[in-house]
Order: structure tokens, then C-alpha cells, then sequence
């Protein structure tokens, strides 16, 4: 067996590191010995031998540009044909050479005869002609298969450190795109899958929403509506009625949004009742999107609940949720409300008084907190005439928010849109689906170890309140009525209906610690006077449902066909709307930004800020 050598000066290093994709091999000056790991390429498999055959001429050239590119040799195709394939090394007098011919009777080819030996120096540079785009894809497929965000500039970086080659970014960028189509398929492939992936969904997915629409006399993509049946089932049966809305643009090959409505489970976290892909944000798509919306609550429910609707309330949003459900609650977002008020004014004492003015559960002390903004500036009369408190102060808003005044769907669609934008639309979807199921399985397992009434996040309020309560004196008026006293002022409970002067306990669907601190006085479980979505059956009903794998797509042609058997064969083209060349300008969505603003706390007792009754060091009566 023949082993091509380095010449002398490529040998003066103490080591030489080579590598195909994640396969290494290591060769070492000091005992010149070979370390293989079963991962790895091994030496023999960058050798030839006499004998050694090739299923078709394809593999064998493929297989001398791995070894030209790893010996830093380069090699010129003498002949290339059906029959056979004879190469020699591009440095004239160098005898390396190869002959490999096609067996009689079958497809394989084998070699025939091999010169072996190098004479001469080698590529000498970085620069390897060798190592084209379709070798930058092979070289690179593992990575791209096990982070699609690999970057071009990562792909230069472990080429060069791996390989010893130097290559253009448009060769890396390029060869991820070859990389990626070959892994994913086209995104042309994508949108022509569509009408046989909805189908899969409404097949593996009863009870499902799942439909694609074309523009166009081309079939031009248009929109995809998607629900699980698992969602509808727990937003409906186990959830509060409150609905987040949000999109994100898509900066994939061709543009687009990504429309979402999410729901809120017992323990505050989000998924995706309903999801839409569009060719643009528009105030026509989204009337569509809450048609759609609308048909699928329709269709699964006899009642229908009153909404409360969270968005940042643009035009197109609004229109569509007047229309289709227009007893709604519609608030917008307090993110979206706060980040105006503070670049609109600037002012530190000013954006303070405002989140106290936020949060304030009643009319007076809303107004009260107006009123001393309004000694700042008179400006802020005009703001609140943009900004009606109606849409998102908590004194005013009619609809029950549960404590969510801003978007926490925003975070999600942000990470999809980054994570998969580089993916075909049907792999973007079924990257969606794979996170959705994860999440119903995880939860559904977390939710049967829980032995409280309440979820964790309910029970810890629930402690609070009840904390908070000591401090109190009660005084009964009747069954159901209580005075609960403070230093602070008096509020009245009513336990059979649930309200306290307060509001919190209408507000956050909790006991307060007022209406805790009556339950107490009368012998009742505050825990046991929350509202149902937040108890542990809730939860564990709201993910009871599974959201069920689709077969791979080399799979679909056998089933691909449609509802009483018609067959799927409509052919959806991309949109027109195709990503502009150049580097896109990079907007950083900052995840604090997405967070709740922290609440001040004040002190019932001494007024002071930054701690609680419970924690007062002021004696009593003070």
C-alpha cells in the first residue's frame, strides 16, 4: 500500500492537523504515529491501493479531491469518461498517478493502476484549487446539519484551522447553501410541499386547522394557517380567556411574516393556540388571520368566551379584532406604551410617577398620579390624548389581563425568526411543531409531580397575600362582608363574589391579601377561592392532549391524497417578494427589554419604599 508523502519542508512543523468536517486525522513528527478515533477518517480511507473499488466515477473524484486537499498536492484529470478516469499531480515531472476504469458487467469502477509517490513539493499556499464549493458543502454538512446558524465567516475560520485551505466567503456561503439545500431541501421545495405537509398535519393531528392559499394565476404563495388540535383543546377547556397577538418579519431567502396567538397556561407560561405564514405584514392579512381565528374557536366551542386581547395594536390589528370579535377587551401593550412615554419626555421622576400611575388598581389613585405628572409638565395631558388609559392602565382597562400587561409572545417569535431563517417553510414549521410538542410533554410530565391545588407560581402569591394579611384587623359585617382595616385605609371583601375594594382580586384572579386575611378570619382555604385556570387540574388538563409527529416527507407521495380523495397536486411557487442582495441592517431586540419593568414596592405601614408590611421593622401604631 502506497501512502503519499510530505515533502521535507511541509514536514518542518512538529505536527500537521487535517481534517474533513468534525473527522481528523493527526500525524506526529515525534513517532511519526497515526491517532484515529472511531469518528475520524483514518489514514487508509485518504489512500489508494491497487484493487480498490468505487461505486461509480462520481465517488472515486471525490474521493482524490479529499486526498489532493488533505496531502497538499493538486492533481490535473487526464481523462474522465463512462469508461474511465486517469489523473495525475498538476506539477510537471511528478510521477504521482492514477488509472481507474470501469469493471465489465457492473456499474463500479476500481483501480487499475497507481503511482504513488511524490516528487514534488506540494501546494505551497493556502490557496487550493481543489477545494470548490461542492467541497466546502461536504466539509461542512455535519456542522450545518447540527446548527443551521453556522456563519460564513465560521465556515473560513474552521476550514483554514482544519483543512490548511483558504477559501472566498462567497464559496463559504455558497457551500452552506449547497449544504443546506442538500440537508433541508430547496426553499422552492418548501412552498411546493405545503398542500401535502397540511395535509399530513390534519391526518397525524385530528381535530387540526391546516390550510395554504395562492395568489395569482403562478400559484404564487400567499398564506399557511396552522392550529393543533392539543392547543385548541387546552386554551378552551383549561386557560384563561386572554390572547396575546404579535408577528415578527422573516428574513429568510424570500420575505414574509410570522403571525402568532398565544395563550397563557395556569403557571403563566405561553403556546401558540394559532400560527400564520404571510408574504407581507398587512392590515388585509391580519382580518384574515383572526377570520381564521375566529372559524377554529367557532367551530370547537358552543359558548364563546369573552377575550381579552393583548397586541401592540396597529391599525391592521385593531380593524381585525373589531371585527371578528368584537366584544373583545383589546389592550395594547404596556412594552410598547412605556418605551413611547420615556423617549417622548426623557425624564427619570417623570417615567417613575408614570409606572406608579400604571399599576394603581383604582380610578382616584390613578388620577392622582396624573395630577402630579401634570405639575411636571403639561405635555403629558397631549401624550395621554394619543394614549388613551383605557387601552393599558390598570384602573381603567375593562378586560382581565391576570397580571400580563405586556407581550410575552414577542420573545418567542423573535427566537423563531433567528433560528430559523434559514430554513425552508416547512422545516421552519416543523422546527415549531418539534418546540410545541417538547413543551406539552414536558409540562404534562411536570404537571402530574404537582400535589398543591394551586401551580407553584399561584401558590407562592397565594403565601404573600397571606403573609400580608396578618397585619390586618378584621371585622365581619355579615356572612359574606368583612371591613379589613389597616393603618393605611379600609377596604371591604366580599367572598361570595369574589371583589374587594381593592380590585386585585378581580384583577389577578388571587385572593388579595384583604380578601385573605376575611377567608382567614372565617376559617375558609384562600387557595381554594382562586380562579379555576389556576389550579393544578387546569394545568394538567391544558396539556392533556399530545401533539403528534409528522412522517417524513419521502413518505407523503404514497398518502398525498386530499379529503374523499382528491389528489394534493396544487403547485405552490414562492412569493415575489424575494430578500434584497447585500448585508441586512441587524435591529437588536435586547431580551431585558422584554421583560416586566419591576414594580416599586411601598410599605402599607410606613410608606416607605422598597419592602413590604410583612417586613416592616415599624412597631404597630406608628
Amino acid at each position: 500500500m502506497l501512502v503519499p508523502s510530505y515533502s521535507d519542508e511541509l514536514m518542518a512543523d512538529h505536527s500537521l492537523i487535517v481534517s474533513e468536517a468534525d473527522h481528523s486525522l493527526i500525524v506526529s513528527e515525534a513517532d511519526h504515529s497515526l491517532i484515529v478515533s472511531d469518528a475520524e477518517l483514518s489514514l487508509v480511507d485518504h489512500t489508494l491501493v491497487i484493487g480498490q473499488e468505487f461505486p461509480d466515477v462520481e465517488t472515486c473524484r471525490r474521493m482524490l479531491k479529499d486526498i489532493a486537499i488533505a496531502m497538499h498536492f493538486d492533481i490535473r484529470i487526464v481523462k474522465s469518461d463512462r469508461s474511465r478516469f486517469i489523473a495525475k499531480c498538476s506539477k510537471e515531472g511528478c510521477p504521482w498517478r492514477v488509472h481507474v476504469a470501469k469493471c465489465p458487467g457492473v456499474p463500479t469502477f476500481t483501480v487499475r493502476t497507481l503511482h504513488g509517490e511524490h516528487t514534488c513539493e506540494g501546494v505551497r499556499n493556502l490557496h487550493h484549487q481543489q477545494a470548490s464549493v461542492g467541497w466546502v458543502a461536504r466539509s461542512v454538512a455535519a456542522q450545518v446539519r447540527d446548527n443551521p446558524q453556522y456563519k460564513p465567516k465560521e465556515i473560513l475560520r474552521d476550514i483554514r484551522d482544519h483543512h490548511g485551505v483558504a477559501v472566498s466567503y462567497m464559496q463559504a456561503w455558497r457551500g452552506k447553501e449547497r449544504s443546506m439545500a442538500a440537508l433541508h431541501g430547496t426553499f422552492e421545495d418548501g412552498y411546493r410541499l405545503l398542500p401535502a405537509y397540511c395535509e399530513q398535519i390534519r391526518k397525524t393531528n385530528p381535530g387540526s386547522f391546516a390550510s395554504v392559499f395562492a395568489t395569482g394565476q403562478e400559484n404564487c404563495f400567499q398564506r399557511l394557517f396552522v392550529s393543533y388540535r392539543a392547543s385548541i383543546y387546552g386554551f378552551i377547556n383549561a386557560c384563561r380567556p386572554l390572547l396575546e397577538l404579535d408577528k415578527v418579519h422573516l428574513k429568510g431567502k424570500y420575505l414574509g411574516a410570522l403571525l402568532c396567538a398565544a395563550v397563557v397556561d395556569a403557571d403563566d407560561s405561553l403556546f401558540p393556540l394559532a400560527i400564520a405564514v404571510v408574504d407581507v405584514d398587512s392590515d388585509e392579512n391580519w382580518m384574515w388571520f383572526m377570520s381564521e381565528l375566529r372559524k377554529l374557536l367557532g367551530v370547537n366551542t358552543d359558548s364563546m368566551p369573552r377575550l381579552t386581547i393583548l397586541s401592540e395594536r396597529q391599525r391592521g390589528m385593531v380593524e381585525a379584532v373589531e371585527t371578528h370579535f368584537p366584544s373583545a377587551f383589546h389592550g395594547v401593550c404596556l412594552r410598547y406604551v412605556s418605551e413611547n412615554f420615556r423617549d417622548t419626555f426623557k425624564n427619570t421622576k417623570l417615567v417613575n410617577i408614570f409606572w406608579n400611575a400604571v399599576y394603581a388598581p383604582t380610578a382616584a389613585e390613578f388620577d392622582s398620579k396624573i395630577a402630579e405628572m401634570v405639575e411636571i409638565s403639561q405635555e403629558v395631558i397631549t401624550w395621554f390624548e394619543h394614549f388613551p388609559p383605557q387601552l393599558w392602565a390598570v384602573a381603567y382597562f375593562e378586560g382581565v389581563r391576570y397580571g400580563h400587561f405586556t407581550l410575552g409572545v414577542t420573545e418567542l417569535l423573535y427566537n423563531w425568526a433567528l433560528e430559523c431563517h434559514e430554513l425552508p417553510i416547512v422545516q421552519m414549521m416543523e422546527h415549531i411543531r418539534n418546540e410545541m410538542a417538547s413543551w406539552f410533554n414536558e409540562r404534562r410530565e411536570m404537571g402530574m409531580r404537582w400535589t398543591s391545588i394551586l401551580v407553584p407560581s399561584a401558590e407562592k402569591r397565594i403565601a404573600e397575600a397571606i403573609a400580608d394579611a396578618r397585619c390586618y384587623q378584621v371585622l365581619r359585617a355579615n356572612e359574606v362582608e368583612f371591613e379589613i382595616v389597616s393603618t393605611e385605609r379600609t377596604n371591604i371583601v366580599e367572598i361570595h363574589s369574589r371583589v374587594c375594594s381593592c380590585r386585585c382580586w378581580q384583577l389577578y384572579g388571587l385572593p388579595c391579601a384583604h380578601a385573605a386575611a376575611a377567608l382567614m378570619s372565617c376559617g375558609q382555604n384562600a387557595h381554594l377561592f382562586a380562579e379555576p385556570c389556576f389550579t393544578v387540574a387546569s394545568y394538567r388538563e391544558t396539556y392533556s392532549k399530545m401533539i403528534y409527529p409528522i412522517l417524513d416527507k419521502s413518505l407523503w407521495k404514497e398518502l398525498g391524497e386530499g379529503e374523499g380523495g382528491a389528489k394534493v397536486d396544487i403547485t405552490i411557487r414562492p412569493p415575489k417578494i424575494r430578500r434584497p442582495p447585500g448585508r441586512p441592517k441587524k435591529k437588536v431586540l435586547r431580551v431585558e427589554n422584554l421583560k416586566r419593568p419591576k414594580r416599586v414596592v411601598q410599605c402599607g405601614r410606613c410608606h416607605l419604599l422598597g419592602h413590604s408590611q410583612k417586613k416592616c421593622t415599624m412597631p404597630m401604631g406608628h
